[in-house]
């Protein structure tokens, strides 16, 4: 038989007698349920309702760039534990206000850049402060722009052999990335490069001892913090002609002793030599085109040539200019320009200007030494000064050009006797002599004249005595004249003057024949040569 659920009426109805009793258990069961219902929502009405304090803090900062520490905007910040994105003002600042106190994680980003984590703690109360540096991402840097703007222009002519170099370089960075440049300057038809500047921030560069009438060109390479290198166009320019300098001398600077020519002015004044030896007695061939000098570069004076912009130098001898008092000064072209004379100790040689067929002249008497000479055309005769183991012992022969018929031109006498030359006409002869006959151990002289006379010894001139009762005439007193040579048309004499005072610095003059007008050529210069 099946088996249904008994319901409430048939409960009822099959068992009248137990119904009112099971209906008081129910109600009494509902009645303590809804009894415990109404205790717990007494005591949970009953307890206090707390609130948790807020723990806070702030965080401000500012991003910078790297390279110049500028202010960067647009900053996209970033919070982990995640929070709001920011972004930097103008100014390159940022704040968050209200952050709950912890640690974060600031993730800094912006476009070319590279991304930064920066770490922070932000406290109960406080505000942190904190400074980003971004640097630049390296695959965003651009190459230098092309070097632009050359100065001289390019192609430029009659430019000075001493010139500033000017450009202008640019990067598509801008202004925040370094620039560095690098100057190559090389001559036509030559190899010969100089490097004129290396890895340098300049724009201008000074190029100097160039020569005349020669096309040069250069080059700027330019290169960016990255090590991104553009190199510029080629440009060029060509420099001025040649001046036609007729003076040379030495000049001694900062311990150096070079050779310099110039024009009367000292307007074109040009450096002939620049090595860290002594270059010294400068003297232009009489057919100009070569200079003849003597260099101590091997340790002892020897004669050299040179073009007359200071190239193309080349050795003439390997017996040296030296002796007695002599140390590169005792040397002299012959007339035609072909030859050269010069002592070497007690020996007087010629040479060809090529170094070649080199022939001995004279013998200086015994215990002598030859030192300072001069050749002329007229009567193609030599001079020369032979001295002794003491500089105020002295003495000036005439020779026939091949050394033969030495004759006594002008004896020893108290005090220095120096520089023997010839006038342009060969007929008289000229040189120096302290009048005042002083005499120690250094060679000093106190009262050193310009002297001419004839070659037989008469028609003895005082030149530095000057003309009396004149007010441009004289040599002043405590100074010595000294180096004298006939200028080229015969009717002056150039000539150095200095203060009788040891390491005194000398300087060129210039004076007429009989010693008036004495005008000051170059300062600081000596063996001046005129042709």
């Amino acid at each position: 038989m099946a088996r249904f659920p008994l319901l409430l009426p048939d409960f009822f109805r099959l068992f009248p007698t137990r119904f009112p009793l099971l209906m008081f258990s129910y109600l009494r069961l509902a009645a303590r349920l809804l009894m415990v219902v109404l205790c717990v929502q007494a005591l949970l009405g009953c307890e206090d309702t707390t609130i948790e304090p807020a723990r806070n803090g702030g965080l401000t900062g500012v991003v910078l760039d790297s390279k110049d520490n500028q202010p960067l905007a647009n900053v996209a910040i970033t919070t982990n534990p995640a929070t709001s994105s920011y972004t930097t003002d103008a100014q390159g600042r940022f704040d968050i206000p209200s952050l709950l106190v912890g640690k974060y994680a600031l993730s800094i980003k912006k476009t070319d850049y590279k991304q930064e984590t920066v770490n922070v703690q932000v406290n109960l109360g406080a505000t942190t402060e904190v400074r980003v540096i971004l640097e630049k991402s390296a695959g965003t840097n651009r190459r230098p722009n092309v070097p632009a703007s050359p100065s001289p222009a390019d192609k430029a002519t009659d430019q000075n052999t001493t010139l500033t170099l000017k450009w202008r370089v640019s990067d598509p960075d801008g202004k925040s990335d370094t620039l560095r440049n690098d100057v190559l300057l090389y001559e036509s038809n030559s190899t010969d490069r100089r490097q004129l500047l290396t890895n340098s921030r300049d724009t201008t560069v000074s190029a100097t001892n160039l020569k005349y009438n020669t096309t040069y060109f250069w080059q700027v390479t330019v290169r960016d913090k990255a090590g991104e290198t553009v190199r510029g166009d080629v440009w060029s320019f060509q420099t001025k002609s040649q001046p036609d300098n007729r003076y040379l001398f030495a000049r001694t600077q900062n311990g150096n002793t070079d050779i310099y020519s110039s024009d009367e002015t000292g307007a074109s004044l040009l450096r002939l030599t620049s090595s860290p030896f002594v270059e010294t007695a400068p003297q232009l061939s009489p057919n100009r085109d070569r200079v003849a000098y003597t260099s101590n570069a091997t340790g002892q004076f020897q004669l050299y040539t040179m073009n007359r912009d200071g190239s193309d130098s080349r050795q003439v001898t390997l017996l040296p200019v030296d002796g007695y008092f002599n140390q590169g000064i005792g040397y002299r072209w012959s007339p035609d320009g072909a030859q050269l004379i010069y002592s070497s100790y007690n020996k007087l040689y010629r040479i060809n200007r090529d170094g070649t067929g080199l022939t001995l002249l004279a013998t200086a008497p015994a215990n002598r030494h030859f030192r300072e000479c001069d050749w002329t055309a007229l009567g193609n005769r030599i001079a020369v000064q032979t001295v002794g183991v003491s500089v105020y012992d002295a003495e000036i022969y005439l020779l026939n050009a091949d050394g033969t018929n030495p004759t006594l031109a002008v004896s020893n006498q108290p005090g220095r006797l120096d520089s023997p030359s010839f006038s342009v006409d060969g007929r008289r002869l000229l040189y120096t002599r302290d009048v005042d006959g002083y005499e120690d151990g250094t060679g000093r002289q106190l009262n050193a004249h310009v002297f001419t006379q004839n070659l037989d010894g008469t028609g003895l001139v005082d030149v530095s005595a000057g003309v009396s009762g004149t007010t441009t005439s004289g040599k002043p007193l405590g100074f010595n004249d000294v180096l004298p040579r006939y200028a080229p048309d015969g009717a002056r004499i150039i000539f150095v003057q200095v203060n009788n005072v040891a390491q005194s610095v000398p300087d060129t003059w210039v004076m007429d024949l009989d010693g008036r007008n004495r005008v000051r050529l170059f300062q600081n210069a000596t063996l001046p040569d005129w042709k």
